[in-house]
């Protein structure tokens, strides 16, 4: 049967692919250049945004004083005399990622994030989108004073949700057009060029076409699609849970590829994270990251043989939980539990407290140990056991630095944060892979043009977000998505605006 067509006529400067925050950033920024600009989204106006919205907003920036925190978001007095921020550096901020990624990311385009991270957010806020204090993700009280920790203070209000609303109210305020429910499935090119010069999108079935001096592709990884993760990143990650949007199929790579663009980065890799076991395959807006379980560092984490199998303490939550819940896939079973005792409740994350969790609760080990779905409970009992003889009891417990109160002599070693899990009433929470966004994608140069397979930039053709290729590898610094989406996307999306006259 023949497919139906429509060709638009009307032709625009800039045509961005996807609604998330690095998409909406492009927009923005062309539009700054005076380009006509029009966005296409696949999912529903309900569903915008894509992995943004599922995330806490938590984004990572340069800051080497309190009033470079100011620039970025309103302080009160109170914030400032019962806080400490400490500093972030360009030098922390570029050696924690190239340490995070074995020295494998691109150092170009760590420079870039890392020396354009503080100017971005602070135009961000200048177009409206509102910035705060992560106090309940990155900061702990020490003696009536919040202490932070991991370089991480930043996060938008009203975490992804408030970070894409502000962004779409600002787009609508500069007349920026977004159409939603709208697939794009090929590039379109000159015959004469080989120049993009638009876009094909699938609309309920109808094929429409069009057409524009540049496009932006920044709708997503591949980390939706099954058959990819199984392909790219090997066998059980068909078996992970989705942290975010169904929509992240990987179109905009695919069709990048399909015009002789380079793939570029960690193809292998991805941001994946513990997860509630029973969270749903895909992400839940009504839950948000809720189904998250990040205070692991607290804790111990058994597998169903009922043993160990990382360090909870190898460092800051920011600098592993990325990269854990790919362990944690590979155990029997695909999950783990976290087991906590009650010292250490109160620093438990506010996503343990919500209503969809997987957990139990007891007054004995031997009492948890049987209600551990799938542990073997008297390994367990032998764990634990061995652990809390290995805790060095001479050393003060600290969770704002990395303390050093570790263990002796155990097989895998907890490096900081062991305290013995001794007092109850004891908790566990189980958990399996989530994963966020992959690593692999494509590669793009300082304009933020597709590079093809010789190195030439792709005429018209443009890339920023999470389908950018060589700035992770095997890990992640916590809040640097949204910060690269961001950094990445104004630079696309100012380069691609100043085509309209072209």
């Amino acid at each position: 049967m023949e497919r139906k067509k429509t060709k638009l006529l009307k032709n625009t400067d800039v045509l961005v692919i996807g609604a998330g925050n690095a998409a909406m950033c492009s927009a923005l920024a062309a539009r700054e250049n005076g380009a006509d600009v029009k966005v296409l989204e696949a999912a529903s106006i309900e569903d915008r945004g894509g992995n943004s919205t599922y995330t806490a907003g938590a984004m990572r920036v340069v800051f080497n004083s309190i009033d470079d925190l100011k620039k970025i978001m309103d302080l009160s007095e109170e914030e400032i005399l019962s806080t400490d921020f400490g500093t972030y550096t360009f030098e922390n901020y570029f050696d924690d990622m190239s340490r995070v990624t074995q020295f494998k990311a691109d150092p170009d385009m760590v420079e870039t994030l890392v020396s354009k991270s503080h100017e971005t957010l602070v135009w961000m806020r200048q177009k409206g989108v509102r910035f705060q204090p992560s106090y309940g993700r990155q900061a702990f009280k020490v003696q009536e004073k919040f202490k932070f920790w991991g370089g991480l203070a930043v996060e938008a209000w009203g975490g992804g949700p408030g970070l894409v609303d502000g962004l779409h109210q600002a787009a609508l305020k500069e007349g920026i057009n977004v159409k939603y429910g709208v697939r794009a499935v090929t590039l379109l090119r000159d015959d004469k060029t080989a120049a993009v010069i638009g876009v094909r999108c699938n609309n309920n079935g109808i094929y429409e076409d069009f057409y524009a001096k540049a496009v932006i592709l920044a709708c997503g990884g591949f980390e939706s699609n099954a058959e990819w993760r199984t392909r790219y990143l090997g066998p059980g990650w068909d078996l992970a849970k989705v942290r975010g949007t169904r929509h992240n199929m990987g179109d905009g790579i695919k069709m990048a590829l399909d015009v002789g663009a380079m793939p570029y980065g960690n193809w292998s890799g991805c941001h994946s994270v513990a997860w509630d076991q029973n969270a749903p395959e895909f992400g839940d807006l009504s839950v948000g990251d809720g189904f998250q379980k990040h205070s692991y560092p607290f804790s111990v984490m058994i597998n169903a043989n009922g043993k160990r199998f990382l360090d909870e303490g190898a460092d800051f939550r920011n600098y592993t939980y990325a990269k854990y819940g790919r362990i944690i896939l590979e155990q029997p079973g695909q999950f783990a539990w976290q087991v906590f005792d009650s010292k250490v409740k109160h620093l438990q994350r506010d996503e343990y407290r919500i209503k969809q969790v997987t957990k139990i609760q007891a007054q004995s080990l031997n009492e948890l140990a049987e209600k551990m779905d799938g542990v073997e409970a008297g390994a367990f009992i032998k764990t634990i056991n061995e652990f809390n003889s290995a805790v060095q009891r001479n050393i003060k417990f600290d969770p704002n630095i990395k303390d050093g109160k570790s263990t002796n002599s155990l097989r895998i070693p907890k490096s900081n944060w062991a305290n013995t899990i001794d007092k109850p009433p004891f908790e566990a929470f189980q958990v399996t892979c989530g994963i966020t966004f992959t690593f692999g994608g494509l590669k793009v140069d300082g304009q933020g043009r597709v590079l093809n397979v010789s190195g030439d930039p792709i005429e018209g053709l443009f890339a920023a977000g999470e389908l950018l290729g060589g700035l992770f590898y095997f890990n992640y610094p916590g809040g640097t998505g949204l910060t690269s989406g961001a950094v990445f996307g104004k630079i696309a999306g100012s380069n691609a605006g100043s085509l309209k006259s072209a």
